[in-house]
């Protein structure tokens, strides 16, 4: 009995110091689980930016004169079409949204966008159906910001994310 008392005696705190110790990696694991979640929530908000751009402007001809590209930058970077309110993420500017079409693709390299050439593959035989026109709403440049000010991640700039539509003549 008094051996088991001698061993209790010895354990008294054990459990506080382990927690101690496991404390700080838990909660630096949880952190970056929860700053990789806020970059992907980022990526997802610009992708759904660029779609909705891309839908509006897939609606009218690049030669009309009333083509609403500014709408579409502000539409991509603010969610409306006369950029008021917050950017949908923090740094977004309109500045870094292009748009490329049939009559301006400048911001696009190496990509055709005027009279590209579909097939009805129905038959099996890949017969031509006609040409259609392009419009893509691309964002370009954008930097992540964490949350987390001790984080430095100066210089993570997302990838170029782009949406491509086939456009109403």
């Amino acid at each position: 009995m008094k051996v088991l008392m001698t061993c209790r005696r010895r354990q008294r705190g054990v459990a506080a110091v382990e927690f101690g110790i496991l404390l700080a990696p838990m909660v630096l694991m949880a952190m970056g689980v929860a700053e990789f979640g806020r970059a992907i929530y980022q990526y997802d908000t610009l992708t759904k930016a660029t779609r909705s751009a891309t839908r509006y402007l897939s609606q009218f001809s690049p030669d009309d004169v009333t083509y609403p590209a500014a709408e579409a930058k502000c539409l991509a970077a603010y969610g409306n079409s006369s950029c008021s309110g917050q950017p949908l993420a923090p740094g977004l500017t309109t500045g870094m949204v292009v748009i490329c079409d049939r009559v301006d693709a400048s911001g696009c390299p190496g990509q055709n966008f005027a009279n590209v050439n579909t097939y009805d593959n129905t038959s099996g035989a890949g017969t031509p159906a006609g040409t259609v026109n392009l419009v893509a709403v691309r964002i370009t440049g954008f930097g992540y910001t964490p949350l987390q000010s001790f984080i430095d991640v100066n210089g993570l700039t997302f990838g170029d994310i782009s949406t491509v539509m086939r456009q109403v003549l």
